[in-house]
C-alpha cells in the first residue's frame, strides 16, 4: 500500500513516490540470510505488495520496491528471479517505474479466485550497482470477487458491479473545472474509516482565508491515488448528484449512507474507472493505476517481456 497525501489532490503531484506501507519488520521475508559472505553491500527489497494472506481485487498489480536503484543492465536478470506462480495460467509482465519499483500485472484483469505467489529469490542476484541479494522473499495472496466501480463525471453516477452483475448505481459529484478528477482506472490502494484532509497538504491552498482552503476529518475514505484522490463523504457536499452539481477538489463525493455502503463493498485492488473528466488519465505509478497503460506501453517498460505464470 502506498503512502500519500491525505487530501483530495487537485494540485498534488502527478507521480507516486513508490513507497509502500510496510508490515512490521522486513516485509515478506521468507528465508534467513545466506551464510555465505555476500559479494558486496546487500540488495534488499523495501516492500512487496500485496501482503501475504490478503484477498485483493482483479486490477491489483504485484509491486516490488527496492531499497537501492537497480541498473538497467541488471533488470532482465532481476525479473527472472521475481517468479510469479498462479493456480491457473495468467499472461503478464513486469514494468519498471524508475529504478526502484517494478510492478507485474496481467495482460487483462486477474480471474477471480486465482491464488498468486511471488517468489523473489534475490540470493546472489546483483542490482548492477555493486549490491547483491542475500535472501529471498515470498508472498502468497488471492484474487477475490470481481468488484468494479464505474464513475461518470458528466452523469454524476457511480455504477457498482460484482461478478458482472450491477449491485447499485450511486449519485456522485466529482472534481470542479478548476480541480478536475483524474480519468482512467485506479485500483484501490487502501481504505480508512476516517482521514484528515487538508488543502495545504496537496498544494491547493495554505491560506485560511481562501475559498479553497479546507482542514477536515472525513469518513468512509477509499484511497485511489497517491496524489490524494479518494471516494468519500464530504460535509461540504452532503447530497451529491446532478441536482447539486457541486464540484470537489478532485475527489469523488458520495452521500453519507452511500459512502459507508461503498466502503464496505470494496477492497484493495478493486478497479475504480472514471470517465468524462477534463483531466488526463492518472499516471500508472500514481498509486496502482497499471491499467491506464495499454499492453504495448506496459511491455515497453519490461526488461524480459511478457510471459505465462508458473503453475502453483
Amino acid at each position: 500500500m502506498l503512502v500519500g497525501a491525505s487530501a483530495c489532490g487537485g494540485g498534488g503531484s502527478d507521480k507516486a513516490g513508490g513507497d509502500d506501507a510496510k508490515a512490521p519488520g522486513k516485509p515478506g521475508a521468507s528465508a534467513s540470510p545466506s551464510p555465505k559472505k555476500p559479494k558486496g553491500p546487500p540488495m534488499l527489497l523495501e516492500t512487496i505488495t500485496p501482503q501475504s494472506g490478503t484477498t485483493v481485487g482483479v486490477a491489483m498489480p504485484i509491486s516490488v520496491v527496492f531499497t537501492n536503484p537497480v541498473a538497467a543492465k541488471a533488470r532482465t536478470n532481476v525479473e527472472k528471479h521475481l517468479k510469479v506462480s498462479t493456480s491457473q495460467p495468467v499472461t503478464g509482465a513486469w514494468h519498471w517505474f524508475g529504478d526502484k519499483r517494478a510492478d507485474w500485472r496481467p495482460q487483462t484483469y486477474w480471474p477471480s479466485g486465482t491464488t498468486v505467489k511471488i517468489d523473489a529469490d534475490m540470493t546472489g542476484v546483483g542490482n548492477g550497482n555493486g549490491r547483491y541479494g542475500v535472501h529471498g522473499y515470498t508472498h502468497t495472496f488471492k484474487i477475490g470477487d470481481d468488484v468494479r466501480a464505474d464513475v461518470s463525471v458528466t452523469g454524476h453516477t457511480m455504477k457498482v458491479t460484482r461478478n458482472d452483475k450491477t449491485v447499485r448505481t450511486l449519485s456522485i459529484n466529482a472534481g470542479s473545472p478548476q480541480y478536475p478528477t483524474w480519468n482512467g482506472t485506479m485500483a484501490v490502494i487502501d481504505k480508512q474509516e476516517k482521514v484528515h484532509m487538508t488543502s495545504c497538504s496537496v498544494g491547493i491552498s495554505c491560506d485560511k482565508g481562501s475559498p479553497n482552503y479546507y482542514d477536515l476529518t472525513l469518513p468512509w475514505d477509499v484511497h485511489l491515488t497517491q496524489s490524494g484522490t479518494y471516494v468519500h463523504y464530504s460535509t461540504g457536499d452532503p447530497n451529491p448528484g446532478s441536482g447539486s452539481a457541486r464540484g470537489s477538489h478532485g475527489c469523488v463525493h458520495l452521500s453519507m449512507s452511500d459512502a459507508k455502503w461503498f466502503y464496505g463493498q470494496v477492497k484493495q485492488g478493486d478497479p475504480v474507472t472514471i470517465t468524462g473528466s477534463s483531466r488526463a488519465k492518472a499516471p500508472a505509478d500514481n498509486g496502482y493505476a497499471a491499467f491506464n497503460l495499454s499492453w504495448d506501453q506496459w511491455l515497453a517498460g519490461s526488461a524480459s517481456g511478457k510471459g505465462t505464470t508458473s503453475a502453483l
